[in-house]
This record gives structure tokens, sequence and C-alpha cells, in this order.
């Protein structure tokens, strides 16, 4: 079971499966017990992993319409052949003028998925409004004839039927064109999750794929779809920026990173950030002259705060205050939310443009709080729930927003 916020305000949608053919009906209300009067239908589509055993899901999709702002839902999936438990969602408010408040991580996998109880009892306190999951889903979704995606979308379960929680594709997902992710998140736009925005209170935010840098087989022609989507949605938010002032994106493989390992952001130039062939479609560019404000990846297994930046160069806001109105977007790289590759150690000397780094298992709160004031925490599971980083991006409204 999972939730997903489709872009229509006043909606929610529900994802589930099931291994035989079933109507797909969600009754939902406002009471905690008793009768739930309220109806909404559904379709759903078979599902045939590209495993050995061609095993054949059915995915369930329903949206529920004339939601209340705020106000809190009980509900439950199914049909006459069986039904759910009773799980509760908080309908998102509409509009600009309130504080939502996500948790933010990427890499979670099926085994040792470290940060998962906490996250569940965040969850259960009524502490996010939204999840934001940056890639790499159960490691892996398609392994043993997708029965591990099964395990794994019923470990997060608790935490999915609760909150909308928002996905990008991971490279641990690619395996028969990243079919096991696309089939089983709904996110919006009718590019089957690989790239989407959406509006979320005072902010923007944007999911996309990396992966599309690195899986050409699957077609060449998505760095380009991809990059031109992204430029038009980039234009838009900036036309839109009075009403929603802040632009985040989410995408997993890291432009900048200092851990020490082979990947593509410390022994290489970033495929992501300067393009195919370091030329081509690279993403750092597109985002500076569009003043993305704080970029959100993972794919490395750890937490690493960079100072504000563009091209390797600093762009602290000033000395004393580096965020606040920075001249480069912010960038977080939060992958240790847990599985069972384990941590990724860091090289032993920081880059200058590393401000903070942390090889624990944990996960970031993200808290918009208005227009101007973007409050980002790190959580380390291993100190019991300790704030291991702690800070504020501050951008007045005034002037042009563009770092150019």
């Amino acid at each position: 079971m999972q939730q997903s916020w489709k872009g229509e305000p006043g909606s929610m949608t529900v994802t589930w499966t099931t291994w035989v053919p079933t109507r797909s009906e969600v009754q939902f209300g406002l009471q905690p017990s008793g009768p739930l009067p309220l109806r909404a239908q559904g379709t759903f589509v078979p599902f045939v992993d590209g495993g050995i055993l061609r095993r054949k899901l059915y995915i369930h999709r329903v949206t529920l319409r004339k939601l209340l702002p705020g106000v809190q839902y009980v509900y439950r999936c199914g049909s006459a052949q069986g039904w759910s438990r009773r799980f509760r969602f908080r309908a998102l408010k509409n509009g600009a003028h309130w504080s939502p408040r996500l948790a933010v991580f990427g890499d979670l996998g099926a085994d040792n998925p470290k940060a998962l109880p906490r996250l569940r009892r965040d969850t259960q306190q009524g502490m996010y409004d939204a999840v934001l999951h940056v890639g790499d889903f159960a490691y892996n979704m398609d392994q043993d004839n997708a029965r591990v995606g099964d395990r794994f979308m019923r470990l997060i379960e608790p935490v999915a039927a609760s909150l909308p929680y928002m996905t990008c594709p991971g490279n641990h997902e690619e395996r028969y064109n990243f079919s096991n992710y696309k089939a089983r998140f709904s996110m919006p736009g009718d590019n089957e999750g690989l790239w989407y925005s959406w509006d979320l209170g005072p902010a923007h935010i944007i999911s996309f794929s990396t992966e599309v840098y690195f899986f050409l087989h699957y077609g060449r022609h998505l760095v380009q779809r991809q990059f031109r989507w992204l430029e038009s949605d980039l234009q838009k938010a900036n036309k839109n920026r009075a009403a929603r002032p802040w632009i985040i994106t989410m995408g997993h493989r890291p432009m900048y990173c200092s851990n020490a390992d082979l990947d593509d952001c410390t022994r290489h130039e970033s495929k992501v950030r300067k393009g195919l062939q370091g030329k081509l479609y690279g993403l750092e560019d597109l985002f500076y002259k569009y003043g993305v404000d704080l970029q959100l990846w993972a794919h490395e297994h750890s937490y690493e705060r960079l100072w504000p930046i563009y091209n390797y160069q600093v762009f602290n806001g000033s000395g004393e205050m580096p965020y606040t109105n920075p001249r480069g977007p912010v960038h977080i790289i939060t992958g240790s939310a847990g599985c069972e590759e384990r941590l990724t150690p860091f090289a032993v000397f920081p880059r200058p443009w590393s401000a903070v780094r942390v090889k624990e298992y944990g996960y970031t709160r993200l808290h918009i709080l208005n227009g101007t004031h973007i409050h980002i925490q790190q959580v380390s599971d291993d100190q019991d729930g300790k704030i291991v980083d702690d800070v504020w991006v501050v951008r007045p409204l005034f002037g042009r927003r563009m770092y150019l």
C-alpha cells in the first residue's frame, strides 16, 4: 500500500498490489472506527515481472477526491474478495501559505533498513506531511522474481500508507527498464514517475532521473527529453516565484561528493553535472541558470552538506552567514537510511566545498517554514535520534532569485 499526491488539490492516490484480478475500491471516512461511508473506485493493470518465473501481479490505483485540506481520514482498500487493514492519512493543505515538513532520504533496503523504525515512529506522531525517497529501493525490487519488491512495500507500508510517498528512480531500479519502479509507485505527470514536478506549500519540487545518463541502452533520447522538460518546468517555476519562492530538486546520483569510493562524483567528473561526453545536457548550468535553491541527492551511503556551490567554487552568502542569500544552490546528499551495502566511507581530506560529513545511519528532516526560511536537520539513528546537523537556508523575497 502506497500513497502519493498526483498534483490535484484535494486528492490522494492509493496504490496496492494483489495476486489475482479484483475490483479496486477504497472506502474512507472521518471516524477511526465504525463504518466508512465514502467510496472511490479505480482501475488495475497487470504487471509481469521480468524474472524467470514471469510472476504476474495486479497493480491497483484509486484516486480519492474532494478531500478537506488538513483533515485526517481513515481508509481501507480492496474488494469483496478481501480488505486491507485501516490506515490513516491527513489530506495535504492547499495553497502556498503553510509550512510543509518532509522526511528525506535515499538508499533504503529491505535488509538493514536502519532508519525505518524511527521513521515509522515519526510518522505515527504526525511529524511529516510527505516523504521524499531519493532513489534506491529494497536492493532490489526485481530480486527473487520481484518478491523482494513485495517485501519492501510491506516494510514501508506504515509510512507510505500514511503520507504521500514521493520518489525518484535510482540505479538499483534499472532492471527490465525500471519496470518495478514504474509499476509500484504512482507519481504525477505522464512520464511513469521518471520525472515530474509538484507544488507543496511555498515550494516547487522537481523529481528527475539521473539514471538516463547511465543506462543509455534504454534510450539516449530520454536524456534530451528530460532536459527539455526540466528547462520548460524551471522557466514556469521562475514565473511563479511570487507564489512559490523555493525551487527544490531531487535526483539520485549527486553532482558532488567526497566519499572514498570509485563512484561518479569522486574519482570521475559527474555525468549528471557535466552531461554526456562532458558537454551534452549537463544539469549544473541549467539549475544554476534558473536559480534552483536546494538540490537533494542520495546514492552515497552517508550524509554530506555542501557550501553553496557552482562549478567547484564556493558561493556563500557571507562568511558569517553562508546560507543567508547564498549565491549558488545548496546541495544535501542523504543516502544513509540503511541497506545491506552498509555505509560509505569518506575521503580522508574533505574538499573545500564540503561543509559537514556524517558517516552514520539516519535521514534528513526538511521544514519549508515559509517563502524565506527553510530548516534542514540530519537525524542520526546511530545516536538514537540525535540531531547531528542543523542549518537554515534564508532567502529574502526581494530581488531576482537567479544567480547569473
